[in-house]
């Protein structure tokens, strides 16, 4: 294969398969559009590498005759590229979906090609804030903003990140028929899941105090939370208010919205919380997934564990 070759056309009965994997796993995995979007780009580049690495466009009978060695020349081209670790990691697992369901599909036999490993890497997270850091970055974010309303909607905002371990996007979609909070507000998370999240009256007068001041009418079928033009308000914005929150009060990078999250699960089980509790506040499906997002040690994930499922 020369460096700098041409991408070739995809044949059309791939393009075909790989379109209908896509509408698959939207339809039966609950997939987001945007990972959707990744799957489709992960598994093209695969394509177009192999199109090089043989020659020729690749149609799905090419694929019954994948190697392992053509899965490692794969991994070699990306890491030349400049992919690191886990982003090689994920468009691997994306190809590796793409490539049973054609199995399935075909009756191809590609478990050579699909026992090829991908990279180990170690999973980083936001570093939770201190109680006091949370406090004084939502005192700095109302300080650093002049309108007096977008102040109190930034608040409002990174108080449920903190207060009730929301996610940004999970903040953003919510509409004023939601409004007013009760002790509990239904929260669909990834995957479509549900989950009910108590809400601190701290929060519920944080986002009544915006509302009292916001210029626009609340509507039932408009956003909550809205932009200085009245559309719904973008994550991004929230992200820039953090940015600038933390460097005025000298915190490092990665005091994001995320990790006031991250803070919310932390305090939780440092006062005592319970883990498999704070896994169905975060929207976890997996109890390991909170282990990481909490830093708990194998000790107490395995006593959760076992509370949950005693033997007999």
């Amino acid at each position: 294969m020369t460096k700098g070759a041409p991408l070739l056309a995809l044949a059309p009965a791939t393009a075909d398969a790989l379109s209908r994997w896509l509408a698959t796993e939207a339809a039966t995995r609950d997939r987001s559009p945007h990972t959707i979007t990744a799957y489709q780009g992960d598994v093209i580049a695969f394509l177009h590498f192999l199109g090089r690495h043989w020659g020729e466009a690749v149609t799905p009978t090419h694929l019954a005759a994948l190697t392992q060695s053509d899965m490692r020349a794969f991994a070699a081209s990306e890491r030349a590229r400049g992919f690191g670790a886990r982003s090689l990691a994920r468009r691997q697992s994306a190809v590796r979906g793409f490539l049973r369901w054609m199995s399935d599909r075909e009756g191809y036999d590609l478990s050579a090609a699909l026992s090829a490993r991908s990279p180990k890497f170690r999973r980083s997270l936001p570093r939770p804030l201190t109680p006091e850091q949370a406090r004084e970055t939502l005192a700095q974010v109302s300080a650093d903003q002049p309108t007096p309303w977008i102040a109190a909607r930034d608040v409002a905002v990174l108080t449920l990140l903190w207060g009730c371990g929301l996610r940004i996007s999970e903040a953003m979609a919510l509409d004023g028929r939601d409004w007013p909070f009760g002790e509990a507000l239904l929260i669909r998370g990834k995957g479509k899941r549900e989950r009910q999240v108590p809400v601190l009256p701290v929060a519920r007068e944080a986002v009544a105090d915006y509302l009292r001041q916001c210029p626009w009418t609340l509507a039932p079928d408009q956003a909550l939370f809205r932009g200085a033009r009245g559309g719904r308000l973008d994550g991004g914005q929230v992200a820039e208010r953090m940015r600038r929150a933390r460097a005025a009060l000298g915190l490092p990078s990665t005091a994001t919205p995320h990790a006031l999250r991250h803070s919310f699960a932390t305090h939780l089980l440092n006062a005592g919380g319970d883990l498999r509790t704070i896994q169905e506040l975060l929207g976890h499906a997996s109890l390991s997934t909170t282990q990481v997002y909490t830093g708990v040690d194998d000790t107490r994930l395995m006593a959760a564990f076992r509370a949950a499922h005693p033997r007999n």
